[in-house]
């Protein structure tokens, strides 16, 4: 059955009200001035609306083109431009461009039903065809929404829907963080046989040296010639590439990730924190950082990505940009998802949150393997180090990082997502007291 929508807006409903009041009213009391100046409230309200209709209908076959902009990153202030507009709007009315949807953070309905509530509008200038949308969102996830077209009258009286709704999902990625480079030994990753094509024979015989490669492979003629290392590979050899093995926890803790109901059955809920959403978020852009600059540093080393939610490898940036987009959809699972730790050698880097209850029990079944840990705390730990003592027995590190990245409510209103009131009651999080051969601490925080 198709919705009705009325065309008085509230204001348009209260001089309605208002306009028959007094026309009842003048005529019970014969007052020929209040029956001329509500007949004429009335005929302008006639006008003003029979206008609107025909113009609407005009309009329904309009197909605004919203295209948000690739990548959509959280907190960049970025405008989607919205073309194929109606620049022939009637006097007195004005075309209004909505985006109307839902926000999911960090992938997840963080506690609500539907997710966050998203309302973004803009208007479009007279006589222009076109418009800019801001778009922005104050951390990573998914937002589902539909945009559409709307014409007012500026006095706020009617209100048209006209043209083609356009739906989009969008995924969004988490902004930047600022760090500083993480040294990688690439001897101590584990290595990948590869052969090498006949083609391009000049790039296949010879290239400049990475660390890794083997010194009687080095061309010390040419190199003292341009006086930089160049590496010779023949064809009957293969090349060493260097692998990097990261793990990206995004794990949470039964109580919660699961609810029990009536039947006693556990059922995935989905239910959480925002606070810990925002850890999350602060861990995906950890790993974004890492996996970016070394990728720049060094376009030779492969990564194999691992998550509860699937297996990445990463060769170049392509196959980075992709792995970006499916990063800013995932979010909390449970330890139920775990899977066993395979056998390797190398390093391991590992990216978690304090929600990560398990992380301890799989930094020692690494063991021998060196951990290089990154772990994102809840902002509590960094006003207290000195809780540290009975966890552990080390000083602090002195590369540690102390900033805090700060996130508040009313982010999400200035940027057109409803926050919710539920989330000024929920559970402050606590540190997690985990460390491994190579611990580096970041901190977030909540601000209500």
């Amino acid at each position: 059955m198709p919705r009705i929508r009325s065309v008085f807006t509230p204001m348009g409903w209260l001089v309605l009200i208002f306009t028959m009041l007094i026309l009842f009213r003048s005529l019970y009391n014969r007052n020929a001035y209040e029956i001329v100046l509500s007949c004429a409230m009335f005929l302008f309200l006639l006008i003003l609306g029979i206008a609107g209709v025909w113009k609407s209908k005009k309009l329904k076959s309009m197909e605004p083109g919203w295209k948000p902009p690739f990548p959509l990153t959280a907190k960049t202030g970025e405008d989607t431009p919205v073309t194929g507009l109606c620049a022939n709007i009637p006097l007195f009315f004005r075309l209004h461009f909505i985006v109307r949807g839902n926000f999911l953070p960090s992938g997840s309905n963080a506690g609500l039903k539907n997710g966050c509530p998203v309302f973004i509008e803009t208007s479009v200038p007279r006589g222009d065809d076109r418009t800019n949308l801001p778009v922005d969102f104050p951390m990573s996830g998914i937002f589902h929404g539909d945009g559409f077209c709307q014409l007012r009258d500026i006095f706020g009286f009617y209100s048209f829907y006209c043209g083609a709704p356009q739906h989009r999902t969008v995924n969004v990625r988490c902004s930047p963080c600022i760090g500083k480079n993480t040294p990688v030994n690439a001897q101590t990753g584990a290595e990948d046989q590869r052969n090498k094509p006949s083609s391009d024979v000049e790039r296949y015989y010879q290239r400049e040296y990475t660390p890794g490669d083997r010194l009687r492979d080095i061309n010390w003629k040419s190199s003292d010639k341009i006086d930089t290392l160049i590496t010779r590979i023949s064809t009957d050899n293969q090349e060493k590439v260097s692998r990097i093995e990261v793990h990206f926890r995004n794990y949470a803790s039964v109580s919660t990730v699961l609810k029990i109901n009536k039947a006693n059955v556990k059922v995935e809920a989905g239910n959480f924190t925002l606070e810990s959403l925002w850890l999350l978020d602060r861990a995906k852009a950890r790993l974004s950082y890492f996996l970016r600059s070394l990728m720049e540093q060094n376009p030779s080393f492969i990564f194999d990505v691992r998550s509860p939610s699937g297996n990445w490898e990463i060769e170049d940036m392509d196959d980075l940009d992709a792995f970006f987009e499916e990063l800013a959809g995932l979010s909390f699972l449970s330890p139920q998802h775990e899977t066993a730790i395979q056998a390797g050698k190398g390093d391991v880097y590992v990216f978690s949150t304090a929600c990560d209850f398990g992380l301890k029990s799989f930094i020692q079944a690494c063991s021998p393997r060196p951990v290089t840990l990154f772990l994102i705390q809840p902002e509590e730990q960094k006003a207290s180090v000195s809780q540290f003592k009975k966890y552990f027995t080390k000083t602090k590190p002195d590369n540690e990082e102390t900033d805090i990245e700060l996130l508040s409510l009313t982010d999400f209103d200035e940027m057109g997502t409803a926050s919710d009131t539920r989330w000024l009651a929920q559970r402050k999080l606590k540190p997690l007291g985990v460390r491994a051969s190579k611990t580096e601490m970041f901190y977030a925080g909540l601000r209500l």
